[in-house]
């Protein structure tokens, strides 16, 4: 019985938990596929560094062409991360015929469309379970498990590091800042943390996620963008007090042919699954016509959960290897892409303003929504310092477009100190 010889691009977080989970279930990869699995070479940077896990330094390897162009190579696993130079080497290992694994959420977010091209006309696979959400199977419950339903809408909490910075901050009344550090301390957050909170990690998640979901190409640019980095403690306390719970939160909803793709802070009724998924978990949401609501949660990130997705995929690569049906299984989108225009968006929002403490000022501002036909679920007043008060709104749904016009109406009115903050709601709380 001859082995799967596998390649691996990387050796850091992520590759070291694949070459621990295919040495230690061997037994359970060859009862899934009968016949043993190898990783026959593994690009390093340092052939000298010290590893996570114990690999024969013959096997190490700094050239990729060792891998990519290897005759014995059957599969390429890249978890090496990256983005121009990694989709070159993936290509010239499709031209040589390999099939790929990745967990690289950028380059499919990028050049997934191109890469799954080009691994279909070589008769190739190319899967990729571990660019969203780690260890939970999302993408293999979209495409399989969900395939004879039509997805409605999809929201969920996609990056591990933003939903810990916000549960810490949310429990404990700690500044953003602190949190952060705490995160970096703790390898939750990178040294330079811009793609996780700017919400650009999850955004290109969500880019994935919709293409799979609708049978549309989204691209990352089609994708509305805000992150974590301007919530304060105030924003968590009032949000609490109104019955919400603040998550990061990444939004894909079709309603007839069109599309909305965004990733924002969102407030969410405390009574919503979503509400208690703590630290750096992850949960996606997922709505049908057919089945109604599933929800998918568990590990977003970590060695051997992600590591788990990757080797998941390598036995679904092997299983159409048997079957002589490789390169088959990339279903190219259905439908066109339309997006959604600002008119077509309608949301719930919280709104934070500083007000001149005077007679009237409250008539004027309700004015302003009145004039758009925007009226108010919830309303708090409280005096913050001498001849300024605070006021705390969340309004019934409001399209996009009539909401934006608002904002500006109220930065014109000469009572409004300042717009202190706004989110977007989903759904409704208790109180």
């Amino acid at each position: 019985m001859e082995a799967i010889s596998i390649g691996l691009l990387g050796l850091g977080t992520v590759g070291s938990g694949v070459v621990k989970i295919i040495e230690s279930h061997q037994d359970k990869l060859m009862h899934q596929v009968g016949c043993p699995v190898e990783v026959k070479k593994v690009l390093v940077k340092n052939l000298s560094k010290e590893r996570a896990v114990e690999v024969d330094s013959n096997i190490l390897t700094t050239n990729p062409d060792d891998i990519i162009k290897n005759p014995d190579i059957d599969v390429v696993i890249e978890v090496m991360g990256g983005l121009e130079e990694t989709k070159e080497y993936l290509q010239t290992a499709i031209s040589h015929h390999k099939h790929i694994v990745t967990a690289n959420k950028d380059l499919m977010a990028v050049y997934g469309p191109e890469l799954l091209s080009a691994a279909s006309e070589n008769g190739c696979d190319l899967f990729y379970e571990a660019s969203v959400a780690g260890g939970i199977p999302i993408l293999r419950g979209l495409v399989d498990g969900l395939a004879s339903d039509r997805i409605t809408k999809m929201m969920g909490i996609v990056n591990g590091t933003t939903n810990f910075i916000l549960t810490k901050m949310s429990k404990e009344g700690s500044a953003y800042e602190d949190v952060l550090k705490e995160a970096q301390d703790l390898g939750y957050a990178e040294s330079d943390p811009t793609a996780d909170v700017e919400g650009l990690d999850a955004a290109r998640k969500m880019a994935i996620l919709s293409t799979l979901g609708f049978s549309m190409n989204i691209d990352l640019d089609d994708v509305k963008v805000e992150g974590i980095t301007d919530i304060t403690e105030e924003d968590l306390q009032y949000a609490e007090q109104l019955g919400y719970t603040m998550k990061l939160i990444g939004i894909a909803h079709r309603e007839g042919e069109k599309v909305e793709v965004s990733v924002q802070p969102t407030l969410l009724p405390e009574s919503h699954p979503l509400a208690g998924v703590q630290d750096e978990y992850n949960a996606v949401y997922v709505y049908g016509e057919a089945v109604g609501e599933t929800m998918f949660y568990g590990p977003g990130a970590g060695s051997l959960p992600t590591a788990t997705a990757v080797v998941s995929d390598v036995v679904g690569v092997m299983k159409n290897m048997r079957l002589g049906v490789n390169g088959k299984s990339a279903v190219t989108p259905q439908y066109d892409k339309k997006l959604k225009d600002g008119s077509e968006i309608f949301s719930k929002y919280f709104l934070r303003l500083h007000v001149s403490d005077e007679v009237g000022v409250f008539a004027n501002i309700t004015t302003i929504f009145s004039d758009h036909h925007v009226s108010f679920e919830k309303i708090l007043q409280v005096p913050v310092k001498e001849k300024i008060a605070e006021i705390v709104l969340v309004t019934h749904q409001a399209s996009l477009d009539d909401y934006e016009t608002i904002l500006l109406s109220l930065r014109d009115l000469e009572a409004v100190e300042e717009i202190k903050s706004s989110y977007r709601v989903e759904g409704g709380a208790r109180r």
